[in-house]
């Protein structure tokens, strides 16, 4: 999960435990294991943090399964579900995780305006959760954490439509793009419904390299226990098409 999650924890003081992803073979290669994090849960665990979708995987939990690990949490652990790419998601079983605020006190929905959005230099998001909960993080927020003009234009984003809309449909082809693109190489890959896909490389680190010197940026995530993958955005089609050329030069060079 997104390495952020044990950085912030031990910022703190507090212990961060991780635990190990589903293996490459499940129907979500690489995604939560709510089951083991919840046999994981004991009387010192003050927080879980889950991302649906999942990064840098882009695995998504169904409504079911997060109903069933919500039921399985104590109610003093409080669940950050963190939904930053929930505007790309267009799968039908895909769950809302406000929809399940009134029944879990306990949880925490984070969005942002850095994805779909487009609004990532302002680093602007918000949370939803229980009116309690929400007190308790207001008392504990830094002040003027948000700056005037990031406000202004997340409101004014809350309310383009259109914008959103496409934004949206470019990801969805972008994203059929890269994974057929991916697959024509004969490279093995995680489906996502986020705006990135992760793969698999014979040389992570020397495609990293050489894409980076042709003016291609992609993410090493070996960090990730994921040590011969990369992961690359979705971009407009020519950049994806660029991504694409160079790496099928590359493998074969």
């Amino acid at each position: 999960a997104f390495a952020i999650y044990t950085l912030a924890t031990r910022a703190v003081g507090a212990e961060a435990r991780v635990v190990p992803a589903l293996p490459a073979d499940s129907e979500q290669p690489y995604g939560h294991d709510l089951p083991a994090m919840a046999k994981h849960i004991d009387r010192d665990t003050a927080v879980v943090f889950i991302a649906n979708p999942n990064n840098p995987t882009g695995t998504w939990i169904d409504a079911d399964g997060l109903a069933s690990f919500l039921e399985a949490v104590p109610p003093h652990v409080i669940v950050v579900l963190d939904e930053a790419y929930f505007e790309y998601v267009t799968e039908s079983g895909y769950p809302d995780g406000c929809r399940l605020l009134a029944q879990h006190e306990n949880l925490l929905v984070t969005r942002t305006f850095s994805k779909a959005y487009g609004l990532a230099a302002l680093r602007v998001g918000y949370g939803i959760s229980h009116p309690a909960l929400a007190d308790l993080l207001n008392r504990l927020r830094q002040p003027f954490n948000v700056n005037s003009l990031a406000l202004a234009a997340a409101h004014v984003a809350l309310s383009d439509d259109a914008h959103l809309a496409k934004a949206v449909a470019v990801n969805r082809s972008g994203l059929r793009q890269l994974a057929e693109g991916l697959a024509a190489l004969g490279l093995d890959q995680i489906p996502s419904v986020g705006n990135f896909i992760t793969f698999r490389v014979p040389d992570a680190q020397w495609m990293y390299r050489n894409l980076l010197a042709a003016g291609i940026i992609v993410r090493p995530v070996g960090g990730y226990g994921l040590p011969e993958s990369l992961r690359v955005s979705v971009g407009l089609p020519e950049h994806n098409d660029r991504f694409l050329d160079t790496m099928g030069r590359l493998l074969t060079s």
